[in-house]
């Protein structure tokens, strides 16, 4: 059964961490369904005038790249070039976002930074860079559009991290409590923007994602992974929801998905045969799938 998409005509979507990977994924999903897109994300084409040889950035991708895609299904797509750890770059994101487009229905944190390492071997510059990108960043770019959110339409934030199960993550500890942090964060403002009927969820998948970190840190093989469209899927189905009733959830993509319908999940395999649970088990060890 085919997922029955959301029309996101005149609203826009201000997304963390959109240069690559998921984020550029949810982005592309949402301008295809009509929603203006603010992508931001540290890597931008204008680096080249900075680099000695005019090379730019060393990494594929740009929040200015994300931006032209977005544009040609036909929907409006301003790039800003973000350090979510910074409280002033944040807020005059936000400023400018709300300036460009009017009003800024969804927000979507995607940005994090991971290094699965044990307490031990985990260099502090590492620990500060995940706490600070990690629940730092949802909590800044929250905060910087709560507000605003009270006062639109539509009103969605959303977070890429995880259900909260386990109180110790032996082995990844400094990265599990970054990223339990931002579910923490998430699903504290469900209660907080209730009465304003903003919906705030995570989504999370239950197997590994093929991104450029997945592959930098090596975590599984392709045969342990799906594509970002599994889960720019499961945010479509989301925003397919009210959000005066859908909010304060934690969901995994799978689960979302079968919910709406969803029953061969071949097309978001990069191999045949599915792969295992190992996503939502890094958080979850005791995770299984109904059906298993």
């Amino acid at each position: 059964m085919a997922l029955e998409k959301p029309d996101l005509a005149g609203q826009t979507a201000f997304i963390t961490g959109t240069t690559r990977g998921i984020g550029k994924e949810i982005a592309l999903a949402l301008a295809e369904q009509g929603c203006n897109i603010v992508s931001t994300g540290k890597t931008s084409e204008a680096d080249a005038d900075e680099s000695e040889d005019g090379s730019g950035p060393d990494l594929e991708g740009s929040i200015e790249q994300t931006a032209r895609e977005a544009r040609e299904h036909g929907v409006e797509a301003l790039p800003i070039q973000l350090d979510v750890r910074s409280e002033d770059a944040v807020n005059a994101a936000a400023e400018r976002a709300i300036e460009e487009f009017g009003e800024v229905n969804i927000v979507i944190n995607n940005a994090s930074a991971i290094q699965l390492l044990t307490v031990e071997d985990l260099p502090p510059n590492r620990f500060d860079l995940m706490t600070d990108v990690n629940i730092r960043g949802t909590y800044l770019v929250s905060r910087a559009f709560a507000g605003h959110l009270r006062e639109v339409e539509n009103a969605w934030l959303l977070t890429n991290a995880p259900p909260v199960k386990i109180d110790r993550a032996p082995g990844e500890a400094p990265y599990a409590w970054s990223k339990l942090g931002m579910s923490f964060l998430t699903l504290s403002m469900a209660s907080e923007l209730g009465d304003d009927d903003v919906g705030c969820n995570t989504f999370w998948p239950v197997t590994a994602i093929d991104t450029r970190a997945t592959r930098y840190f090596g975590l599984g093989t392709e045969d342990d992974w799906r594509t970002p469209e599994i889960v720019s899927d499961t945010v479509l189905e989301i925003l397919s929801r009210d959000p005066a009733s859908f909010t304060g959830n934690a969901v995994y993509d799978e689960e979302l998905l079968q919910e709406a319908g969803v029953e061969d999940f071949s097309r978001y395999n990069l191999t045949e045969g599915d792969p295992a649970p190992g996503s939502a088990q890094l958080f979850d060890p005791e995770y299984s799938r109904s059906n298993e």
